[in-house]
């Protein structure tokens, strides 16, 4: 069976999910293809259904570096009459931590006291007082685990399913998977705020892997061109740049019919891509256009750079039908000092989280929309350093997510670290499991979305994963 057509044929979409196989054969959503003629989703994809769909896009609120559960959203009594003791040898047997060298780290409880809130009755520590009033939107998993205790492999694991370089992020392949609802914007949009740190956001977390590059994400800026080299350069009007456009498309699909790379049809589209966004980007990242009430209610600046923004611009990205949107905010990575860097990371994103599902769920946007919350892992119930200046280390062996708005059991709280934080123990959580119930929630069975490469068919989840039943609607 062949992936791509002959050199005599035009790369189209529709060849191409054609000649790969079991693929995306049947990855499509019957809902998009209720759309009129003009929709774009419906000219790009197969017309086969798995299943209904509850959501449409996602919005991915990525907390980079690993925020602590112990101290936002899983409370330990425990771990805190026990403070300042020598963690149970039981648990760290083993085990390796990323920084901590000394073999009896000492257990240190959380700071923050935590209060029961909404009819679910979530805990949420007092860190989180915005989000606190919106509990009750909340699906909160505290039983994540993943492979790695390093950002990279870590960022790349949560995104990708595979701790390696060179894999398709979630984004890319729903856009492989669902096309774009919007022809003049990307399927999937990247949005950064945050400190800056050691640790850097790399551009693979965002990849497109082996798919073909049109599906990677672009990332969208608040300062300056909101998208970099979509500009024309000086002394070039719009009229010229379509002819030059016309001139290289004509001279790109000659060469298409000759070598048959499907990268020649990718680069087609990307230049005619970055012509229509021209038009559409800066009304889209014009967040002057909003009223007074909104940019209270979410805390947003209009120019600068900030996570509130970018919230809102998600909202934004999310009602003209972009189908992914990642937000990454930098700066959770706490070895140091850890009370001053989460209570800035938590005033940073607190009000402007809790803004976004009340702005989605007033608007309509929430019933079609995912949202999920969480970082690359979780942080230890130890402390590394001692006194004012202590911090935590990272931990992957259980952590918390959640996830709100389509398809996804309200109030619902699943699974459990044990009494310290430290292991998933009640329904573990793996990230494949998650990466499935992501693509259960658009309507994607997660073991059919695949790519063949190598005689062998890769998907998100590997050959993992199972859907987390329980919170779904």
């Amino acid at each position: 069976m062949t992936i791509f057509p002959s050199s005599t044929e035009l790369l189209s979409r529709r060849i191409f999910l054609s000649r790969s196989g079991l693929g995306l054969g049947t990855a499509a959503l019957g809902s998009l293809l209720a759309t009129d003629s003009t929709s774009y989703a419906a000219e790009q994809i197969n017309p086969q259904i798995q299943f209904i769909p509850q959501a449409k896009r996602v919005i991915y609120l990525f907390m980079s570096g690993g925020p602590s559960h112990i101290d936002l959203f899983d409370p330990k009594p425990l771990l805190t009459a026990r403070d300042g003791e020598p963690i149970p040898e039981r648990l760290i047997r083993n085990h390796q931590f990323a920084m901590i060298k000394t073999e009896a780290p000492l257990l240190k409880g959380s700071p923050y006291n935590f209060a029961r809130h909404g009819e679910s009755g979530h805990s949420i520590s007092r860190l989180l007082p915005h989000t606190a009033r919106v509990a009750d939107e909340l699906a909160v998993i505290r039983s994540l685990h993943t492979d790695t205790f390093n950002h990279d492999p870590a960022v790349m694991m949560m995104n990708t399913g595979d701790a390696r370089f060179g894999r398709p992020a979630m984004g890319a392949w729903l856009s492989y998977g669902l096309g774009s609802e919007n022809k003049d914007l990307p399927a999937f949009v990247v949005l950064a705020s945050g400190v800056n740190t050691n640790q850097p956001l790399l551009q693979a977390y965002w990849g497109n892997g082996f798919l073909p590059s049109h599906h990677q994400g672009v990332q969208f800026r608040n300062q300056g061109d909101p998208v970099l080299y979509a500009k024309n350069p000086p002394g070039i009007d719009r009229r010229t740049r379509r002819a030059m456009l016309d001139q290289i498309a004509a001279a790109n699909r000659e060469q298409l019919a000759i070598i048959g790379d499907p990268e020649i049809g990718t680069r087609i589209k990307q230049y005619e891509m970055a012509y229509r966004m021209q038009m559409s980007v800066p009304e889209l990242t014009d967040l002057g256009q909003e009223p007074a009430h909104i940019h209270n209610e979410y805390g947003t600046h209009p120019g600068q750079v900030s996570f509130a923004n970018n919230c809102l611009l998600a909202r934004r990205l999310v009602e003209r039908g972009v189908r992914f949107v990642q937000l990454y905010h930098k700066g959770w990575d706490s070895h140091t000092k850890l009370e001053a860097d989460h209570e800035r990371q938590c005033q940073e994103t607190d009000q402007p989280i809790a803004a976004l599902l009340t702005d989605l769920r007033r608007r309509g946007l929430l019933d079609d929309t995912l949202v999920i919350w969480g970082g690359e892992f979780g942080r230890t119930p130890v402390a590394q350093g001692t006194g004012n200046a202590y911090g935590r280390d990272h931990h992957p062996h259980g952590f918390t997510m959640w996830m709100a708005g389509a398809g996804v059991r309200r109030g619902t709280v699943y699974g459990s670290t044990d009494a310290f934080g430290y292991f998933a123990e009640d329904h573990p959580v793996h990230v494949h499991d998650l990466h499935a119930t992501v693509l259960h929630l658009l309507g994607i069975d997660h073991r059919r979305l695949t790519f063949r490469l190598r005689g062998r068919d890769f998907r998100l989840t590997d050959v993992h994963g199972d859907v987390i039943r329980p919170i779904l609607a």
